[in-house]
């Protein structure tokens, strides 16, 4: 099965998309994450990241790569690797962009894309942001959102229900 999508472009492309949005005057909403078992969670918080966006407007993922999530959670995820999950994401009519980032932060592609909103979900805040992201995010002047979580949905309890199913 071939899991292409146009919506799956190198930062080098996604960066051209935000400057010809942005001369249109077009808003640029970046959020990143690891998105394993795409769930009703994922979802829910990607539309309302993509409302943000407005009409004009654009969502792009920063998608976490293999090598930065087995960084970030351990060397048993994820479940299913970056093309999957990138593919997966540009299903999604509320995604407009996917961008996979290989290193464990996205402070360089903050800086690259430059965008007006940087969205988060669940129990982040700006103090719990990394600084290095913090920094960029500062820098080019992105308003931060922080989105409140879909209650019951949770990668990590997903995962714990399909160990606890067993054989099933």
């Amino acid at each position: 099965m071939n899991l292409r999508s146009p919506k799956v472009m190198t930062l080098e492309k996604a960066v051209k998309l935000r400057q010809r949005l942005a001369r249109r005057g077009g808003r640029v909403v970046l959020t990143n994450g690891v998105f394993d078992l795409l769930h009703p969670g994922h979802t829910s918080y990607l539309q309302k990241a993509r409302k943000l966006a407005g009409k004009d407007g654009m969502l792009i993922v920063a998608l976490n790569s293999d090598k930065s999530v087995r960084e970030l959670k351990g060397p048993l995820r994820p479940i299913l690797d970056e093309k999957s999950r990138a593919f997966n994401l540009a299903q999604l009519g509320s995604v407009d962009g996917v961008v996979i980032f290989r290193r464990k932060r996205l402070d360089r592609e903050i800086l690259r894309l430059k965008p007006d909103i940087y969205c988060k979900a669940g129990d982040y805040t700006p103090a719990k942001l990394d600084p290095g992201e913090r920094a960029a995010l500062d820098a080019v002047g992105a308003k931060k959102r922080f989105l409140p979580f879909l209650p019951g949905f949770s990668t990590t309890n997903l995962i714990a229900r399909i160990k606890a199913a067993g054989g099933v």
